[in-house]
């Protein structure tokens, strides 16, 4: 079973971040259970949404306390209770104009991989929108779901700029995984 927490701060898109990723795996034949957490009913509040992933149905019925995946909207949020759902193995993604390096020597044996998504929605039309190139960045550091599915849900999900939105995914994708074969090699 594959488990992501998404965090992020109220209106940064990160509760829509989970629906569509949730879409997306259930677009392939994957069972799915999705739910969310709010810190408040207003705008800069932290938000979380969980995500399961298997092929077999889901029965657990809890949290989330050790995550495989964590896509993290502000890095301002990386501490405390949602860095502590972190293993040694879990894949942290993290919205970031600061290079791996930074997060190397700032949190020391974490697996963090920043994206510059603001960089990323700017340069497709999307101001300060970064969900979709956040969530193109996740799936290719967990390797799922596919680009193909998830850019088909983000299409069919977000009419309203729907091409800047699958490019800023594809973008988040590419990105994600030229620093890996960078980190690789």
């Amino acid at each position: 079973m594959l488990q992501i927490i998404i965090q992020g701060r109220g209106g940064q898109g990160a509760q829509l971040a989970g629906s569509l990723l949730a879409m997306a795996y259930f677009a392939e034949g994957r069972e799915v259970q999705s739910f969310a957490t709010y810190g408040g009913a207003r705008r800069g509040t932290p938000v979380s949404s969980f995500i399961r992933v298997d092929d077999k149905p889901i029965r657990l019925r809890c949290d989330i306390e050790r995550a495989d995946a964590l896509l993290c909207f502000d890095a301002s949020l990386l501490e405390g209770r949602f860095l502590a759902t972190a293993g040694p193995r879990t894949l942290i993604v993290v919205n970031s104009r600061m290079p791996p390096e930074h997060f190397a020597h700032a949190f020391p044996g974490y697996r963090v991989l920043p994206v510059d998504g603001l960089e990323i929605a700017a340069k497709n039309g999307l101001r300060r929108i970064v969900n979709s190139a956040l969530l193109g960045a996740l799936a290719c550091a967990v390797g799922a779901p596919a680009l193909e599915s998830l850019t088909k849900t983000i299409a069919a999900e977000a009419p309203k700029n729907a091409s800047e939105n699958v490019a800023a995914c594809v973008e988040g994708y590419n990105r994600i995984g030229a620093q890996l074969a960078k980190a690789a090699a």
